[in-house]
């Protein structure tokens, strides 16, 4: 593969596509986008004629079967991840599949085993792009001993995205086509797993302050499938305690968040901004208040940037790890957002990992 040209193929040609997959895929020497399929023939059309791609597929199955493509970008809705990931690795083809992961952890774990099945192919999760121009400086920090001891977490995504009631019900309040996904809720808790151990165990409640929209498609009302406003508590494997609020309802004081405490200080990663502010008994400075924040400035040559094709298209020719993000994380966050879906619905706690999937686990181990 690092003697010819990587020839990929785009099934789904919708924001973040056209944003930045299309976008970095063309920067970078030796890859050339060979096919796309869409929803319907006509927008599959019109893909093809914006990006100057030569051949167009009227159904994704096609595509994926094409000896003359090496790997597919999935940037459908969830709903279709897993049967193209899967249909795609026994294909034989590399696949970046965009997040969230898929529908629920049961696609998420035969999405991992089809991988598991194809060592030699690329598994990637297009990765959240939140926290990752500060990601190395948050870890030297914690790693330096800026907090001391990890003690509680606070993640935060407030914002008005669904406040208006008349706006139409979107595709990612059909659980049809989103399925537990939530809000920022699992994008948020993959930033997160970047810096602190995983959960095992979940408590929730979740809320649709507008219960019913208005279906573009058909013009009456629908009942959404997704809250608009989410709140969870979970226990971390150090015993660290974390404390979850999403909101899309949420006029003002709008704002998206991580604060890390410890024994010794605080971090709040401002991740709309892309600032770190903290304060430290470890690393106070003589004039500073013990209760102030002050800015932590991200150096440049610490800084990262969005490169996923490139990592992508790395981890094909060079057969590099993946680092954002690989199938195991997506795995970990799909199960976390079941177990908020599950306690909210249930009323109760929720251990993780999930007890059917340990035992799946256990029985391949055999």
């Amino acid at each position: 593969m690092s003697q010819k040209t990587l020839r990929i193929g785009l099934i789904g040609a919708g924001g973040n596509m056209r944003l930045r997959h299309v976008p970095g895929l063309r920067a970078l020497s030796g890859v050339e986008i060979v096919a796309v399929c869409n929803r319907r023939p006509e927008s599959t059309r019109a893909a093809a004629r914006e990006f100057g791609i030569a051949r167009t597929f009227e159904n994704w199955q096609d595509l994926v079967a094409d000896p003359n493509v090496d790997a597919i970008v999935i940037g459908t809705w969830p709903y279709l991840h897993c049967p193209i990931t899967v249909a795609a690795f026994e294909a034989g083809k590399h696949v970046l599949v965009e997040a969230r992961m898929s529908l629920n952890a049961a696609e998420a774990h035969r999405m991992h085993a089809a991988a598991r099945r194809h060592p030699h192919l690329v598994a990637q999760i297009v990765p959240s792009p939140f926290g990752l121009k500060g990601h190395n400086m948050i870890g030297e920090l914690i790693q330096g001993g800026f907090l001391g001891e990890l003690r509680e977490v606070h993640v935060h995504a407030l914002n008005n995205a669904l406040a208006d009631p008349a706006s139409p019900l979107s595709w990612r309040q059909d659980a049809a086509l989103s399925g537990y996904n939530m809000l920022s809720l699992g994008i948020l808790h993959e930033t997160l797993l970047r810096w602190v151990p995983a959960p095992v165990r979940v408590m929730a409640q979740v809320h649709a302050y507008i219960p019913t929209r208005i279906d573009p498609q058909s013009g009456v009302h629908r009942a959404v499938g997704t809250p608009d406003s989410v709140q969870a508590l979970a226990v971390l494997e150090d015993g660290t305690r974390v404390v979850y609020h999403m909101s899309g309802v949420v006029r003002y004081g709008q704002g998206t968040g991580i604060r890390l405490f410890g024994t010794e200080g605080v971090l709040y990663y401002d991740l709309a901004a892309d600032r770190i502010w903290g304060a430290s008994r470890q690393h106070a400075a003589p004039s500073a208040s013990s209760e102030s924040l002050q800015e932590i400035p991200i150096p440049e040559e610490k800084a990262r940037s969005w490169r996923v094709e490139a990592e992508f298209a790395e981890a094909i020719r060079s057969g590099a790890p993946i680092e954002f993000t690989d199938f195991a994380t997506g795995v970990s966050y799909m199960e976390f957002t079941e177990a908020v879906a599950r306690s909210a619905q249930r009323g109760e706690a929720v251990e993780l990992p999930l007890a059917e999937f340990v035992v799946t686990e256990a029985n391949e181990k055999r």
